[in-house]
C-alpha cells in the first residue's frame, strides 16, 4: 500500500494485537459502543441485507450482522492481521462462503468494490488522514443505512490526541490518530442524501446511523 497511513496501520495492528483482540470478542463480545451500534442497526430491519464493513477488524460487526439475519458481507482492512482473524473467525462460525475479503485502503479499492445496503466504519474514522475522501466515497457505497463510530471533537477529546500518538511516535511507526470536525463528518454524510435515524454520544466516542 502507497499510503503511508496504511503502512502506519499495518505495523500497529499486527497479528499479536489481532489475535488479543480476536479472543477477547469470543470472549466477551463487541465493545459497549459496538454492541449498540449492531442492536441499532437490527432495530432497523436489516434482515436479508449486504453489507460493506470497512476496516472492521476482527469482524464483530459482520460476523454478529451474519448470525443475527444479513446475507452477505464485505470486510476491507489495511490490517492482513485483522483479515486474517477475521477469516479464522468466518470459518468457526461456518460463515465463509457469505463474506468477501479486501486487503487495502478502502479511498484506493473504493471504485473496484459494489453498493451495499449497509456501510459501517467502527472507529475508522479516526484512524485516517483523508477524511474527506473516507467519509465521501464510504457514504457513496450506501443504499440505505451508514453506521459509524467516532471520536467527539470536544477539547477533552484533542486535549488526549497526542497521548495517543505519542507509542507510534516513539516506535517511528508512520500512525496517527486524528480527531476529524464532527460537524464535517456529518456534513458529508448528508450530501449523500442521508438523515440522522440514532444518535448517542460517550465520553469520547458517537454512534450514529444514518438512514436514505
Amino acid at each position: 500500500m502507497s499510503c503511508c497511513q496504511c503502512q502506519g496501520i499495518e505495523s500497529m495492528f499486527d497479528k499479536r494485537s489481532a489475535q488479543r483482540d480476536l479472543e477477547t470478542f469470543r470472549k466477551k463480545g463487541p465493545s459497549r459502543t459496538t454492541k449498540i451500534l449492531i442492536a441499532e442497526l437490527l432495530n432497523l430491519n436489516v434482515q436479508n441485507n449486504s453489507l460493506l464493513d470497512i476496516g472492521g477488524g476482527v469482524g464483530a460487526i459482520h460476523h454478529e450482522l451474519l448470525n443475527c439475519g444479513i446475507k452477505q458481507a464485505q470486510a476491507v482492512d489495511a490490517s492482513n492481521a485483522y483479515l486474517a482473524a477475521s477469516r479464522e473467525e468466518s470459518i468457526s462460525r461456518g460463515n465463509t462462503d457469505r463474506i468477501k475479503y479486501f486487503y487495502g485502503d478502502f479511498v484506493d479499492l473504493a471504485e473496484t468494490l459494489p453498493e451495499s445496503d449497509i456501510v459501517t466504519l467502527d472507529k475508522v474514522i479516526c484512524c485516517y488522514d483523508n477524511m474527506i475522501a473516507l467519509v465521501g466515497l464510504s457514504a457513496a457505497k450506501a443504499r440505505h443505512l451508514y453506521g459509524v463510530i467516532y471520536p467527539r471533537d470536544d477539547w477533552w477529546v484533542k486535549a488526549l490526541k497526542p497521548l495517543l500518538n505519542l507509542l507510534p511516535k516513539l516506535k517511528q511507526i508512520p500512525y496517527r490518530a486524528f480527531v476529524h470536525p464532527a460537524e464535517e463528518v456529518d456534513s458529508l454524510i448528508r450530501k449523500q442524501g442521508f438523515e440522522v435515524q440514532f444518535f448517542r454520544k460517550f465520553v469520547f466516542w458517537q454512534v450514529v446511523i444514518y438512514s436514505k
